[in-house]
């Protein structure tokens, strides 16, 4: 590598394997990677030079240096140099070693550094190394603020948690150099840069100066000049750990930094303009740490400040190690767009920047609580694993074309990711609190896109889907426009095409249609108009121009007697008009347009309208009134909000064909009214148990629709969801009662 060669675009696996008391957490078993044998030729499909790659000491000598299983690596291993793709070999991840040592144990150095002689010996031929990832973040996380094992809390353990970290790191390239002397150290950690207030700012540079620790220590510059001697010291780094660095003469060969939307911070005393799960201190001043893209008028530092501060300082190659983002598709695309952008930059003024890192390559799980214990919670990345196999995301076709050097492409980046809107202001004294709290429980729409934005175009105006659309759509800043009956009947091919010139879509999102599913039955030719011909005059337009379309269908599509969850390859038998309509609907749209996407799903519920089941529960539960549920029938429950950005996230992955989103589980509408009751502190003793054709008549309902998937499962279970509706609904009643006595 030189800094003459191009910007390389690396790929990583994330693999931490840390423990919580007893119990190990391995993202490589959650992401099923450890048990997936074709993963590697996905990689290599995207054009990845190197891959950070999981040789971790944990898994593989859980008993000891002298039981090592080496077939796992052995095969993986050799798949990647097989499709050409180096491995940037990662020893210790986020881990504190096997069972019977710890960060804390004096002979953790040792004993990493005969597992990497180890592992030297079996693998020569590897030239880039990273022995620990993060040993500063692990060391806080660990040893600090007692999340991971061994969950201590003090300055004194935190100190020695990462002087043992890194002499691991020495000793282990000591260890390797020994038989591939040109190995390479590329040493990662978070980047982030800490601002604040004047009365924080003596608490900030300590922090600033706390995140450059590993580097610092690895590269000798700690001594008794340095700004956080005299903590080190008080906190129990003695005179030969000093001396160990400042002659260890390791200074990493890359500098790789792991840059975060959430590793900007910002401090200020004002704690009371910030939530109480913000304040801290430091024993001398109690301060609130907040994101500071929430908080800091001028928003992150971002990449490009980062590497060139890095090569700066260091003068040795950076790279940006890491590059995930949790969020919308369009988000993730952005994010990793300006990494790129910023690292050209970055190179352009002078700096030896190698690669950026397409993190994550299958997602991360947990970490929204910081893999403190097994929550479910999935990120995906740049593929989706929640597939039978992984699916490549719109993130593959970012990453593909940057490793060919190509200026990414897609309509969403035109828009401006949510961190470079105004709105993204939410802390302090920025906004107001009475704002604040209005976005929070309501998801405010974001301010109106750059008219170079292609917009969406989403039919049915008036219905509840399509205001979902259009509100999820203003709040993740995609450039949209909702168009009613009266702009646009989707049944007339000519006023489609008009709207199409006119609003020049990237895509078209149908949510138009006839909903009356027991009117239906005496209104044939309406429903079919609405279900059928619209849609169908929608895909023949969208063929024609060349436009994906994303369109609606139900679980009434079936007949509820297969006695199991349905999935996307089972046929159709409709029992009623409004099911028939819908099941033609589907086959003639995707024989007009096999691009196009339909979405079945069913009986929904979310916190925007006033007409959906669970909130008419709550309603009559209010008023004192019996509330009759069917108690014959079961169904998916669907959160309205869940149904949207799936869908959306789908679209922009450029899917088609017929997907199921509904969320995961199955339940009559009675045991749904009751959950529902319960969950919002309600009580079930009114809701009564009725059969079907008491509440609905006169078409019929099947008896068992729930909706499953054999594409993938990409909507969270109904616990969840309606635990997010609850807490949705309680929030917008609390803003309307705070603005009614204000007025």
């Amino acid at each position: 590598m030189t800094a003459a060669a191009p910007l390389e675009i690396w790929g990583g696996v994330e693999c931490t394997h840390n423990r919580v008391g007893d119990r190990w957490f391995d993202q490589l078993a959650w992401s099923g990677h450890d048990a997936r044998d074709g993963d590697i030729g996905a990689f290599g499909a995207l054009g990845l030079s190197a891959i950070r790659y999981p040789v971790l000491w944990e898994r593989l000598a859980p008993a000891g240096i002298h039981d090592i299983d080496w077939r796992w690596t052995d095969a993986r291993l050799a798949a990647l140099r097989a499709h050409g793709i180096r491995p940037i070999v990662g020893l210790v991840h986020h881990g504190s070693g096997p069972r019977g040592t710890s960060l804390l144990d004096p002979a953790f150095p040792e004993q990493l550094a005969r597992f990497a002689g180890a592992v030297a010996r079996r693998y020569p031929w590897i030239t880039d190394v990273t022995p620990v990832n993060e040993p500063m973040t692990t060391a806080r996380f660990s040893a600090l603020y007692g999340h991971w094992y061994p969950h201590a809390r003090s300055d004194r353990s935190f100190v020695r948690a990462l002087v043992h970290q890194l002499r691991g790191v020495v000793l282990a390239m000591d260890a390797i150099r020994q038989v591939a002397p040109a190995a390479r150290l590329v040493q990662t950690e978070d980047c982030g840069r800490t601002f604040a207030t004047m009365a924080t700012r003596a608490q900030a540079a300590h922090e600033r100066a706390r995140q450059q620790l590993t580097w610092d220590l690895l590269t000798g510059r700690v001594d008794d000049r340095h700004p956080l001697h005299r903590f080190l010291t008080d906190a129990g780094m003695t005179s030969d750990d000093e001396a160990f660095f400042l002659n260890a003469r390791c200074a990493p060969d890359v500098i790789g930094l792991n840059y975060y939307l959430t590793s900007d911070r910002f401090l200020d005393e004002r704690v009371d303009r910030y939530p109480p799960s913000t304040h801290g201190g430091n024993g001398s001043i109690a301060y609130a740490d907040v994101e500071a893209v929430r908080a800091r008028p001028r928003g992150i530092a971002g990449h490009a400040a980062h590497l060139l501060a890095a090569w700066r300082r260091y003068g040795r190659p950076v790279a940006v190690t890491e590059v995930h983002l949790g969020g919308s598709r369009e988000d993730q695309m952005h994010w990793i767009v300006e990494c790129w952008r910023a690292a050209q930059c970055a190179r352009a003024l002078g700096a030896d920047v190698r690669a950026i890192t397409a993190w994550a390559l299958l997602g991360s799980f947990n970490w929204h609580r910081l893999v403190t214990c097994d929550a479910g919670h999935y990120e995906p990345g740049v593929f989706d694993v929640r597939a039978p196999r992984p699916r490549a995301t719109a993130l593959a076709g970012i990453v593909s074309a940057l490793s060919r050097g190509e200026e990414p492409a897609h309509p969403v980046l035109a828009g401006a990711p949510w961190w470079r809107r105004a709105d993204r202001l939410t802390c302090g004294s920025l906004v107001s609190s009475r704002t604040a709290e209005r976005r929070a429980s309501r998801g405010s729409a974001a301010p109106p896109q750059p008219t170079r934005a292609q917009p969406l175009l989403i039919t049915g105006a008036t219905g509840t889907l399509g205001r979902a659309f259009a509100r999820v759509c203003a709040a993740r800043g995609l450039a949209y426009r909702l168009v009613g009956r009266p702009e646009v009947d989707v049944t007339d091919a000519r006023a489609v095409a008009a709207a199409i010139d006119r609003h020049a879509p990237w895509a078209v999102i149908n949510t138009a249609g006839y909903v009356r599913v027991d009117s239906a039955e005496s209104d044939v030719e309406s429903c079919r108009r609405g279900n059928v011909v619209g849609p169908l005059t929608l895909a023949h337009a969208c063929r024609r121009h060349g436009l994906p379309l994303v369109t609606f269908s139900s679980d009434l599509v079936f007949d509820g007697r297969k006695g199991a969850p349905y999935v996307e390859s089972d046929p159709p038998s409709p029992l009623n008009v409004y099911g028939a309509s819908k099941a033609e609907a589907e086959a003639r749209v995707l024989d007009a347009h096999p691009g196009a996407m339909v979405v079945r799903t069913s009986s929904f519920f979310g916190p925007w309208d006033d007409y959906n089941f669970a909130v008419c529960a709550f309603r009559a539960l209010d008023a004192g009134a019996v509330f009759p549920a069917p108690n014959d029938c079961t169904i998916s429950p669907t959160y309205v909000p869940d149904l949207v950005h799936a869908s959306l996230d789908l679209l922009v992955d450029g899917a088609d064909g017929i997907w199921h989103l509904a969320n995961d589980g199955a339940l009559t509408w009675f045991e749904f009214a009751c959950k529902a009751a319960v969950a919002s502190g309600r009580s079930t003793d009114r809701i009564q148990p009725v059969d079907t054709s008491r509440v609905w008549s006169p078409a019929i309902r099947p008896r068992c629709t729930p909706l499953a998937s054999d594409r993938a499962r990409i909507m969270r279970p109904l616990e969840s969801a309606l635990q997010a509706f609850v807490d949705e609904s309680r929030a917008a009643m609390a803003m309307e009662d705070r603005e009614a006595r204000i007025a």
